[in-house]
């Protein structure tokens, strides 16, 4: 744990707080209002709330969360860090001045838009949290407790979890509600990993060019970063070539493409999509 929150850099800190914020508001003003109960702790807490309505559901989630972690550590030890402890407890601090400052209202009166507009902001709130190795907790831990005992997959696990507090929806605010509330459980999933994938999407390029010691240079030099020379055959010139093989950022790509363009237009560049790159660089291996 000493390990995980030396890491925990500002910049973590405010990606989250922005991540777990999209993750308040979707709720409140979204599915809360609506009784959409997708899963997760969230969703719990709106099933528990429709009972309880004088207590917030941002205090719920942190009596649940509490719990479940009080559970964790019983069962599966401690380790969560300090960036899963603060994304779990500071969404229920943000949900509870929501509703304290802004009391939540129904902003549509389509329960479909309400369903897809707030399972797309959560998405994205879950995506930022998930890409800046935090967690908020929750069904996560019943999830690797049923993992742990019953030796069920992981994933299964967390599908099989929030389909039954879905079902559980289905049973405390109806059949258009709960098939709704199921099917943001699924879509959820596959957004937030779409999501991720675009955050850390990187470039790979495969470049052949006569000016390949300016290209190193440039790549160095300007972009700060490396590249790998590969020895290669031209078929077509019979000719012996050297083929530059580097990773790059977005925009670091638009540099180096501009750049290439200059100063050699018969560059021959290969780019292909990467949606994960871990080393010296870019994301530390070790996380």
């Amino acid at each position: 744990m000493k390990e995980i929150s030396r890491q925990f850099t500002l910049k973590d800190f405010v990606m989250i707080t922005i991540g777990i914020f999209l993750v308040a508001f979707g709720l409140q003003y979204f599915h809360i209002p609506n009784n959409i109960a997708a899963g997760g702790v969230s969703g719990l807490a709106i099933i528990i709330n429709s009972f309880l309505v004088q207590v917030p559901v941002g205090i719920i989630i942190l009596i649940l969360n509490l719990i479940l972690f009080a559970v964790a550590f019983v069962t599966l030890g401690g380790g969560f860090g300090a960036k899963t402890l603060y994304a779990s407890f500071g969404l229920s601090a943000i949900m509870w001045l929501m509703e304290l400052l802004f009391p939540p209202t129904v902003l549509s009166e389509d329960l479909f838009i309400n369903a897809a507009v707030g399972t797309f902001v959560i998405g994205i709130g879950m995506a930022m949290v998930f890409n800046y190795g935090a967690s908020t907790g929750g069904t996560d831990i019943l999830a690797k407790i049923l993992n742990r005992y019953f030796h069920v997959d992981i994933g299964k696990s967390l599908l099989m979890v929030d389909f039954i507090i879905g079902l559980t929806g289905v049973l405390t605010f109806g059949i258009t509600a709960g098939l709704y509330a199921l099917l943001c459980i699924i879509v959820n999933g596959t957004l937030i990993d779409r999501l991720i994938d675009g955050f850390n999407t990187s470039k790979e390029l495969m470049i052949i060019s006569k000016k390949e010691a300016e290209i190193i240079k440039f790549i160095i030099e300007e972009l700060d970063k490396s590249c790998t020379v590969l020895s290669g055959y031209g078929g077509y010139t019979s000719e012996d070539i050297d083929i530059l093989y580097v990773i790059l950022s977005r925009r670091d790509y638009i540099r180096l493409r501009s750049y290439i363009k200059e100063i050699d237009p018969r560059a021959f560049i290969s780019v292909n999509e990467v949606h994960e790159v871990l080393g010296e660089g870019f994301t530390d291996i070790k996380l």
